[in-house]
């Protein structure tokens, strides 16, 4: 392989190899196969130009074009000219999916999901570094500078995760090995430049070579890094959402939900296989056991998503300012909630039943009195919170909703617009429904109860959760969705009535564990529409089968909503079941709790799915352990496994019996194993040095006694007829003359020093010499072995062109 092929291979190699530090950002993480092909595409189109001796300015903006060319093909393949050829709708598809990744960047938190946007930016990001790499290391040379690149890729995947990402060691070890395989082999090739480097013809002459030495370093660096940088101070990283540093609170922890986008934590929260505990709360106000807990309300609909308005706010004040709407007629009494929120809730609204009246609480919260939201300033979130509410329970009479009167023509005009683009079946939907029922109220009760029994709806939450016209009319069609559907859809049909709506975002009713205590988990997570009625406010309707609680203003039909445990089902066939009793005798309440007795009889029981996810996390832990360990302990065991074969006590081994007669190798062996014990406890051998003047040595700088330095004599002695005698002669064990020398060598040697040659001892170096000479001498085997093959090969041909010439 010539040099430019090692640099380019290497050049991908290291790309691939750092890309694996945005592995955490995306689930699931099918991008990661496109992204190493765009990086093979970059190589191998880079080799071929550079084979074909382009111009080197040109090599890059031609892989660029070529990566470009890739990713709309991938991505927007149904919108190309006769299926190759990009041309104008291609490029508007294009664009719009990298502008839907501007938002989904701002609404998902991390791991976001893998949305065709984020996994075209995952993709082409990858695809870019590559070229700058490939440019860098192979066209200009300059491998060092490619690290800067490297870097990039490698600190934005692991700033984004966060310190929260267990893996992030090994995904360091992976960038850090990758760059320096690149820079070793740069360095190979310039080294090359200056001519062959002598390596001598003694058999130790290898020994600490370039190729050895090079790779010691680069390991003893990466560990060093490794080991240094998990004693270092942590660090938050990158807030994908916040756009700062830090979690801002806490958030997102734990596996928590820290979208800011309320639907995108909603959805977020409903698709989570597990039921995350995010909040808890008391009260001894029995309508708790209904009561929604409110973070904002989406007043505006743009034509592509219900999202909160540009509302002002002021600085929280008790008592809060009365809310608009309810009268003196209406029953509105008061009701205070103590609530906890856990640190997995990282939110910039505050949870509570609506509409407060009071809240005490600290940090620096602001107030919507539009909304009646409570929105965290500076950066302020809902994790760890503690808090108590006092709020009104407004409970109007259906008789009361019939005789409201004329909406505000301020309010009217807001929260009656709707977008051009709506699709004219919102509104023939809606006039259809509530055709027959003379005043708001019942049209309004009319929607409701079609989208909970008449309509034929059911609840999905695999359904993607988009608001906008399309989603709409889709979801009219098609009859299968989730809350966000449901209250969205409702909210546009509303308007399309002349009623004012909007969408309200918060959690159902929690479990109600006993004594007021309820808690509320991720799996509560809800969205519902709320209608304005002139003397009684903002007040909530149901429209979402199987979720929540109507209120008694509504309807006396309640739809039961699942249990903490039971996920919600997406197949029609345990929708079926899921349809609310038309009994009348069941008051809301006990039907909320399950005990009516039609309840009773036809609910499904909800078995919890049992996680996996501890088992294999634990095996994971214990096997990256063992093999850890297993590395410590390597040098240890390979050292003692030397020792013993050199000192055995076999009847042919230096340490054998006496009487038995040793072989030179044998006797040479036991010299290595008096030069590597003294190396281990401090020493370092002196190759230069005689045998009796490294024995001189030894005595002196281990400080051995007569009886030792007696030993170390002995050993010399043979090593020396061994080497410069015409016949060693016959030779007693040596062993006994070891033991001593290294125990006189370990008394005299320091604690640290002991220690470390049981358990890192300085010789083992000797094993890597041994491997980088097994892989020269394989490696020269199998090139010698090709050159053979191929002269076998062209060996006929060269023949015959010579006796063509002739």
């Amino acid at each position: 392989m010539t040099t430019r092929a090692r640099l380019t291979v290497y050049a991908a190699l290291a790309t691939a190899l750092a890309m694996m530090g945005l592995s955490p950002l995306l689930r699931p993480s099918g991008w990661i196969l496109p992204a190493c092909l765009q990086i093979t595409v970059v190589a191998l189109v880079g080799a071929g130009l550079r084979r074909l001796s382009i111009a080197r300015p040109l090599v890059p903006p031609t892989q660029l074009v070529v990566v470009l060319y890739l990713l709309i093909f991938g991505s927007v393949r149904t919108s190309l000219s006769f299926g190759l050829l990009p041309g104008p709708q291609a490029l508007r598809d294009f664009g719009q999916l990298l502008n839907g990744a501007l938002d989904d960047i701002h609404n998902y938190a991390i791991p976001a999901p893998a949305t065709a946007s984020l996994r075209l930016v995952l993709v082409g990001s990858v695809a870019l570094v590559a070229i700058v790499v490939d440019a860098l290391a192979v066209t200009y040379r300059r491998a060092a500078l490619a690290g800067l690149p490297l870097l990039a890729l490698y600190s934005v995947g692991t700033g984004l995760a966060g310190s929260d990402n267990g893996a992030l060691w090994l995904w360091f070890l992976l960038a850090g090995a990758g760059y320096l395989m690149l820079l070793f082999a740069e360095g190979r090739d310039r080294l090359s430049r200056w001519g062959r480097v002598f390596r001598g013809n003694g058999a130790g002459a290898n020994r600490g070579d370039l190729s050895t030495g090079g790779h010691l370093i680069g390991i003893l660096a990466l560990s060093c890094a490794v080991v240094l940088g998990g004693l270092a101070p942590a660090w938050d990283g990158l807030n994908l959402v916040n756009g700062g540093f830090g979690d801002g609170g806490g958030g997102g922890r734990g596996g928590g939900i820290s979208a800011l986008n309320p639907v995108v934590s909603l959805t977020d929260g409903l698709r989570r296989p597990e039921n995350q505990v995010l909040i808890t709360y008391t009260g001894d106000d029995p309508a708790l056991k209904t009561t929604y807990l409110r973070t904002t309300a989406l007043d505006e609909f743009n034509g592509v998503e219900w999202k909160p308005g540009s509302q002002s706010t002021q600085p929280l004040s008790n008592p809060l300012p009365y809310p608009d709407g309810p009268s003196d007629a209406i029953s509105s009494p008061g009701m205070t909630t103590r609530i906890a929120i856990s640190n997995g809730l990282s939110s910039q609204w505050l949870p509570m039943p609506f509409p407060a009246r009071q809240a005490e609480l600290k940090g620096d919260w602001r107030f919507e009195p539009e909304t009646g939201s409570v929105i965290g300033a500076q950066g302020q979130k809902a994790g760890g919170m503690r808090y108590t509410v006092t709020s009104l329970n407004v409970d109007p009479t259906a008789d009361q909703l019939r005789r409201a009167g004329p909406v505000p023509p301020p309010i009217l005009e807001k929260y009656t617009k709707v977008p051009a683009n709506l699709p004219s079946v919102v509104r023939e939907t809606a006039l259809k429904v509530t055709a027959g029922h003379p005043t708001v109220y019942d049209k309004a009760v009319a929607l409701q109860d079609w989208f909970t029994t008449t309509g034929g709806f059911l609840y999905s939450p695999s359904v993607d959760p988009g608001t906008g016209p399309d989603a709409i009319a889709k979801f009219l069609q098609d009859k299968r969705g989730f809350c966000v559907h449901f209250a969205a859809t409702y909210a546009a049909m509303a308007r399309e009535l002349g009623i004012p709506a909007r969408v309200a975002v918060g959690f159902a009713p929690g479990d109600d564990l006993g004594d007021g205590n309820y808690q509320v988990g991720s799996k509560d997570y809800h969205a519902w529409p709320e209608l304005y009625f002139a003397g009684a406010g903002w007040l909530r309707f149901e429209p979402t089968p199987s979720r929540g609680t109507t209120p008694d203003y509504g309807g006396t039909a309640v739809a039961p909503t699942p249990t903490a445990t039971a996920m919600p089902s997406a197949t029609p066939t345990d929708q079926g079941s899921s349809q609310p009793s038309a009994d009348t005798s069941c008051a809301p309440i006990l039907r909320r709790q399950g005990g009516c007795a039609d309840q009773q009889q036809d609910a499904p029981v909800a078995v919890a799915p049992v996680s996996s996810g501890t088992s294999w996390q634990l095996l994971a832990v214990l096997a990256a352990a063992g093999l850890v360990l297993l590395l410590l302990l390597s040098p240890m065991a390979w050292r003692w496994r030397l020792r013993r074969r050199r000192l055995g006590g076999g009847r042919r081994r230096p340490g054998g019996p006496g009487g038995g007669e040793l072989t030179e190798a044998q006797v040479l062996a036991a010299w290595q194993e008096l030069i590597d014990t003294a190396w281990d406890l401090g020493i370092p051998p002196d190759e230069a040095l005689s045998p009796r003047h490294t024995v001189r040595r030894i005595s002196e700088a281990g400080a051995l006694d007569e009886r030792g330095r007696a030993a170390v004599g002995r050993v010399a002695l043979a090593t020396e007829r061994v080497l410069y005698a015409r016949e060693a002669g016959p030779t007693a064990p040596l062993g006994p003359d070891l033991r001593t020398a290294r125990d006189g060598l370990r008394a005299s040697a320091k604690r640290g020093q002991r220690l470390r040659a049981v358990l890192l001892p300085p010789s083992t170096v000797r094993l890597a010499w041994r491997t980088g000479d097994a892989v020269r001498g394989l490696r020269h085997r199998i090139g010698a072995a090709l050159r053979r093959a191929g002269e076998r090969l062209t060996g006929p041909l060269r023949r015959a062109g010579r006796g063509l010439r002739r």
